[in-house]
C-alpha cells in the first residue's frame, strides 16, 4: 500500500478514532496522542494487513490495543475529592474526582449521539476496568457483534459477553436517570440553550445571586484538573461573590462569555478583562448539566480548550459567531 492510499483510507476515519480513543481515555489531548501512535504502527504493519476485515476493523484493533496498553501503563482510579484546609467545599460528601477528564468540541449532527460523549458517560467509563470498557464502548457504543469483539480483542465470545454483563451495572450505577432524554437529540435543546443565555447574562452583569436563582440546591462545580470542588447552591455562591465583587482582593474583573457547546452539552466559554487591562482573556470554560430548568452540575475546565472548540484565547470587541 502506498503512502496516499494508506492516508487516503485514513482520513474519514480519524475523528472516529480519536472519539473512541476519547473514550476509552476520558482526555481528548491523550486520544490525539494515541490516534497518532495507533496510526504509525499501523502503517509499520500495513504489509500485516490481508484485507479478512475492514481496514476500518483493523484500525480500530490497533487503536483499541494502544488504549490499554497505555491504561496498563497509567493505572487511573476515580476517587472522591479530598477537603482542602480553609476551604468551605459545602456539607455533602465529596464527588469524585476524574483529574483526567478533559471536555471535547460538540461533533458534527450526523456524527455522535449525545448520549455517548455526555461528560456523565465519560465519568462513568472512567470507572470501569479497562476490558470492561473496551468491551462496553465496542458492543453498546458501536454496535459491534460478540464475534467481531472477541475477535478484536482476541477473547472468547463466552469472555466477551461476560465482561459486558458486569460492566453494564456498573455504569449504570453511575449515570443520571434521564439518560433517555439524550438519545431523542444532538446537542443542548432549546430549553438548556434558554438557561446557558441566563447564566451567561447573569455573570457578565457581574450577579451572583442570578447565577445562583439558576442552580438547584445541590449543584456541584467541579474543576478538573484542579483540586477545587463545592457543593451546593450557597457554597458556590459564597466562591463566586468575591470574584464578582470590584470591592474584593479576589475580584477578578469584567467578564464577557460565549455561548458554545461541548460533549454535545451547553457550554459557557468566559474570558476576563483584568483591572487595568484592555483585552478580554480566556479565563475558564464552564460546561453545565441542567434538569428541570436548573442546572445540577457545573465542570469548569481550563481555558486551553477553547481553541479545539475555533475559539480564540483573547476576544475583541467582535464576538465570533459559533453554532451551538
Amino acid at each position: 500500500m502506498r503512502e496516499d492510499e494508506f492516508a487516503d483510507q485514513v482520513a474519514p476515519l480519524r475523528h472516529e478514532l480519536r472519539v473512541h480513543c476519547y473514550r476509552m481515555l476520558g482526555s481528548w489531548d491523550e486520544a490525539e496522542d494515541l490516534v497518532q501512535e495507533a496510526l504509525l504502527k499501523a502503517w509499520d504493519r500495513r504489509a500485516s494487513y490481508e484485507g479478512r476485515a475492514s481496514f476500518r476493523a483493523w484500525l480500530y484493533k490497533i487503536a483499541t490495543n494502544a488504549c490499554l496498553d497505555f491504561l496498563r501503563r497509567h493505572e487511573r482510579t476515580p476517587a472522591p475529592y479530598d477537603r482542602i484546609p480553609g476551604m468551605e467545599h459545602g456539607d455533602a460528601e465529596p464527588p469524585d474526582r476524574i483529574a483526567w477528564l478533559q471536555p471535547c468540541p460538540t461533533p458534527d449532527v450526523a456524527a455522535e449521539a449525545r448520549e455517548t460523549i455526555e461528560l456523565a458517560f465519560l465519568a462513568g467509563l472512567q470507572h470501569l476496568p479497562p476490558r470492561q470498557r473496551a468491551v462496553l464502548v465496542l458492543r453498546d457504543v458501536l454496535g459491534w457483534p460478540a464475534a467481531d469483539t472477541a475477535e478484536l480483542l482476541e477473547l472468547s465470545v463466552a469472555s466477551v459477553n461476560s465482561a459486558l454483563q458486569r460492566a453494564r451495572p456498573s455504569l449504570r450505577e453511575r449515570l443520571p436517570e434521564r439518560r433517555e432524554e439524550w438519545r431523542s437529540r444532538r446537542g443542548p435543546s432549546g430549553a438548556e440553550r434558554e438557561i446557558l443565555d441566563r447564566y451567561i447574562a447573569a455573570a457578565q452583569a457581574l450577579d451572583g445571586h442570578a447565577v445562583a436563582e439558576l442552580l438547584h440546591d445541590d449543584v456541584v462545580l467541579t474543576m478538573p484538573p484542579n483540586p477545587f470542588w463545592f457543593v451546593g447552591r450557597d457554597t458556590m455562591l459564597a466562591f463566586l461573590e468575591p470574584s464578582f465583587d470590584p470591592a474584593s482582593p479576589t475580584y477578578l474583573g469584567e467578564w464577557r462569555s460565549i455561548a458554545t457547546s461541548l460533549n454535545s452539552m451547553p457550554a459557557s466559554a468566559n474570558y476576563v478583562r483584568r483591572p487595568g487591562t484592555t483585552v478580554f482573556r480566556a479565563q475558564v470554560v464552564d460546561v453545565l448539566t441542567i434538569v428541570d430548568d436548573r442546572i445540577v452540575e457545573i465542570t469548569a475546565f481550563e481555558p486551553h480548550h477553547l481553541v479545539g472548540c475555533g475559539l480564540p484565547m483573547v476576544l475583541t470587541e467582535e464576538r465570533p459567531e459559533i453554532d451551538r
